[in-house]
């Protein structure tokens, strides 16, 4: 152990880690549940503090050594070097304060190791030079933002871009397939399995659209606002100067939001963001359910599709293969419908100048992310990939279903194709053979008009 002190006094920590006394009292007094802060938040808050260095030395506010040096320990924050020294639980300080200084002592002990070993005489302060400039209050929520647009863009949006192409592949090979529709979970007028598949691929391509127009309301950011927005103790262009060089590091657009008390206390834009991932997620238990149905069987249930057998399906019956990724990713789906009532809720709690459920928002919000990408990445590489018509089922579905008879609706008005349709089903006829007994129709116009691929 050695010893490190903070404003409140003296406290031991671990002589392994790189956390000072404010991370120590926080890991101690918070034994609440296992959940941690997020990898993508540590991160995420790693460029921010990179950036803010480089504001603060080009507005001659923090020296050049310093600020190389707090660049260099970030750099080993991005890249994943420095993990076990970020230990702190999601249910904290609901303004993140905790988690600020677990980063700003991290980056002081790691940077002044770095300036001794270059002799400098220079020691870097966590909250006088690596917080310079900032609150917890605008910190965390830029932080916020930060995870949540780069987890979108470099988690989420690159599984969508391959499932939807796996989808239009499936579409292209099985648009010829005519099959029997279902509407009420009752047999409907056909379709082909290409058009079916292209719904789904369109609630894909839909989601992900809707996803990427919301996600641009985080490049919006609270830094430069302080501890109640109004920026007190940061130069007036530290904010826009922070922004220019996230943009310049990381190729995202970010700006220093104009109104800093609406970005302190309001989390409306992660609220608007995950609505879309509940989207997502809706869309893909729908999905997930129509494989699993059309799958059901193989010889009892629907079996119009058949889908891979990646593993054995029960521990009692041999044989028996399940849809075990469907079943992940309606799991899935319900998680991110809870996470949404969670964030829409903890975002309602702004009281005056902050919002103090942070932690709570960007943990269910990257969870949704990690989740979904995940999830959709695991579904499409293990299921939707290895789909396989069975076209003889389809067939047989398809000449015995009753609402072909829709087609004489233009011919034979709708009461008299209904009656068809009962008498048919009533004494186990086939529709021609109903048609022809009720005289409604000659042999001649019944095959004319009855041609399932003229109805698609």
């Amino acid at each position: 152990m050695r010893i490190e002190k903070d404003s409140m006094g003296e406290i031991q920590v671990p002589s392994d880690k790189y956390w000072g006394a404010q991370t120590e009292r926080s890991r101690r007094n918070f034994h609440i549940g296992e959940e941690k802060m997020p990898k993508e938040l540590i991160v995420a808050y790693a460029r921010l503090k990179k950036s803010a260095a480089l504001a603060n030395a080009s507005l001659g506010m923090l020296s050049a050594d310093k600020s190389e040096a707090i660049q260099k320990v970030c750099d080993d924050i991005i890249q994943g070097k420095l993990d076990d020294h970020f230990p702190l639980a999601v249910w904290q300080t609901g303004s993140g304060t905790q988690t600020n200084m677990n980063v700003n002592e991290v980056i002081a002990f790691k940077g002044n190791q770095y300036l001794a070993l270059l002799q400098k005489e220079e020691a870097l302060h966590p909250n006088d030079d690596v917080n310079k400039g900032q609150s917890s209050n605008d910190s965390f929520p830029s932080a916020m933002h930060i995870a949540a647009y780069c987890a979108i863009q470099e988690q989420l949006v690159p599984v969508l871009d391959d499932m939807a192409k796996v989808l239009q592949d499936k579409e292209d090979q099985y648009q010829r397939i005519v099959k029997i529709g279902r509407t009420h979970l009752q047999d409907a007028t056909p379709l082909t399995l290409g058009q079916e598949i292209s719904g789904w691929r369109t609630m894909v391509e839909q989601s992900k659209h809707m996803i990427i127009q919301s996600a641009a309301s985080l490049l919006q950011l609270a830094i430069g606002g302080t501890a109640v927005g109004t920026g007190l103790n940061a130069h007036q262009n530290f904010g826009p100067k922070t922004a220019q060089y996230l943009e310049e590091e990381m190729g995202y657009p970010f700006e220093s939001a104009a109104n800093k008390f609406h970005a302190l206390t309001s989390h409306d834009a992660l609220v608007y963001v995950h609505g879309a991932l509940k989207a997502l997620a809706a869309n893909s238990m729908k999905i997930a359910n129509d494989v699993r149905w059309l799958a059901s069987g193989p010889r009892c249930g629907i079996g119009e599709l058949e889908i891979p057998a990646n593993e054995p399906g029960s521990s009692i019956m041999p044989g028996k293969v399940n849809p075990t990724q469907c079943e992940a990713v309606t799991m899935i789906a319900a998680q991110v419908m809870g996470n949404d009532t969670t964030i829409g809720i903890a975002a309602s709690q702004g009281n005056f100048q902050l919002n103090v459920f942070k932690p709570v928002i960007i943990y269910n919000f990257i969870q949704s992310v990690r989740l979904l990408s995940d999830g959709l990445r695991s579904f499409t590489d293990n299921c939707l990939a290895g789909l396989i018509a069975k076209e003889e089922k389809i067939d047989e579905y398809l000449h015995h279903s009753l609402m072909l008879v829709t087609a004489f609706n233009p011919h034979i008005g709708y009461e008299k194709s209904a009656e068809i349709a009962k008498l048919a089903y009533k004494e186990n006829l086939t529709l021609k053979e109903a048609a022809l007994k009720l005289q409604y129709v000659s042999e001649e116009e019944f095959d004319q008009i009855m041609d399932p691929h003229a109805m698609v």
